[in-house]
């Protein structure tokens, strides 16, 4: 089909729940797609942080083609090898014991309340309230969107699961006055995504951690968006040095296939019996051989330490800019390849401006260019792309 006519088709038959740009994807290379037009653009959204390898990365392409000829789908009634090899891999780079496999970051964040819940009352009936942050987001679930702490996510959906209460991000004062023993969890983005790239005092996180000790209550770190070597780290509590007790993620974890879940330690690995949780396609080994060829690769290119070099050139870069256009620009913060520019005002033209000039980026709550590329994108391509940004806000 035709460029408009592909546009046309999705608009009538496809449920009307995005904005969409007008723009229709054909392949990629690197940090590089192309459209059906043959245009090519430098990525700096990643399919929403989620190609960590970018596209057509020799590895994982070979890995997933090998496994679907094998197998792609397989019960968890039954063991498979590269399953358990996925499984052991993820332990190893995460820190963390016990991993559950699901199939996107909603999925994993629904999971990770349902263990704390059932972890508070297996203590006591009463211990059942879970406390997340203001400006959160953590899922579409009715579960999920009711621990997003922001309500025009939830407009339209009461009554709403009961149990979830709100505070400012960054302010321990706030958690420090509803915080009791019939708290049965805290949850948290280590740093916040799509609430605007907020990054917390350095400090704050292990407040919480004590907070969450005092009480027996479980903190959960949903890093979705900033796990698996994001900020320069396989997960963002390693820069912070303050484990959680559950770990959500998503997003990167599967280098573009769908893949979620959460991991835990030990001390947590018999709350959920068998039966108490599952799901038919988590798991599955299709998936599994996109997670351990994604995960090996980031290892065996040192991945991870190009992200922290290349995350404080662009961040410098950047914020460059804002010194050039401080009344168009208030702040660049993020860590790593997550990034945001907050301007002085709605921001919606710049993602068009910059897609004139071949560069994807995306704004979040309004006013935040949001910058999450592959984490394979180099320092040629930050160049162009900030070029490109230099010009726009020029315009902007």
């Amino acid at each position: 089909m035709e460029r408009q006519d592909i546009i046309d088709t999705a608009e009538k038959y496809y449920l009307p729940v995005f904005k969409r740009l007008p723009l229709v994807l054909d392949h990629g290379q690197g940090a590089h797609v192309w459209d059906t037009n043959g245009r090519e653009y430098i990525d700096c959204l990643a399919g929403i942080a989620v190609n960590s390898l970018g596209y057509n990365h020799h590895f994982q392409v070979k890995a997933i083609a090998e496994q679907a000829a094998k197998l792609i789908h397989c019960s968890n009634f039954f063991y498979t090898d590269i399953q358990a090899k996925a499984a052991k891999l993820f332990c190893e780079v995460s820190g963390m014991d016990r991993v559950f496999f699901a199939n996107s970051g909603a999925e994993a964040n629904e999971g990770a309340l349902k263990l704390a819940r059932k972890y508070g009352t297996n203590k006591n009936p009463d211990k059942f309230r879970i406390i997340t942050a203001k400006m959160s987001f953590h899922g579409r679930t009715m579960a999920t969107l009711t621990a997003t702490g922001q309500p025009h996510y939830q407009e339209g959906y009461a009554p709403l699961p009961q149990g979830y209460e709100y505070v400012e991000f960054d302010n321990i004062n706030a958690l420090e006055q509803i915080m009791d023993d019939k708290v049965c969890a805290v949850m948290l983005e280590p740093i916040q995504g799509e609430g605007g790239v907020h990054v917390p005092h350095h400090d704050y996180l292990a407040k919480v951690r004590a907070l969450c000790d005092k009480f027996d209550a479980l903190l959960i770190f949903d890093e979705i968006q900033t796990g698996v070597g994001r900020t320069g780290a396989w997960f963002e509590y390693m820069n912070a040095k303050v484990k959680p007790d559950i770990l959500t993620f998503a997003k990167g974890v599967g280098g573009g296939i769908p893949v979620g879940g959460f991991a835990i330690p030990e001390k947590l690995a018999n709350v959920f019996k068998p039966g108490d949780h599952g799901g038919t396609f988590g798991g599955n080994p299709l998936a599994m051989a996109s997670v351990y060829a994604t995960l090996s690769a980031i290892q065996a290119e040192g991945i991870i330490s190009k992200v922290q070099e290349n995350g404080f050139y662009f961040k410098s870069k950047l914020e460059e800019i804002a010194l050039k256009y401080p009344e168009k620009i208030l702040e660049v913060r993020g860590r790593g390849l997550i990034i945001g520019m907050e301007t002085t005002k709605p921001a919606t033209d710049i993602v068009n401006l910059a897609l004139e000039q071949g560069i994807i980026v995306n704004v979040t709550v309004g006013n935040v260019v949001r910058l999450v590329p592959p984490l394979v994108i180099t320092k040629a391509d930050i160049d162009k792309v900030v070029s490109v940004l230099d010009r726009v806000f020029a315009q902007f």
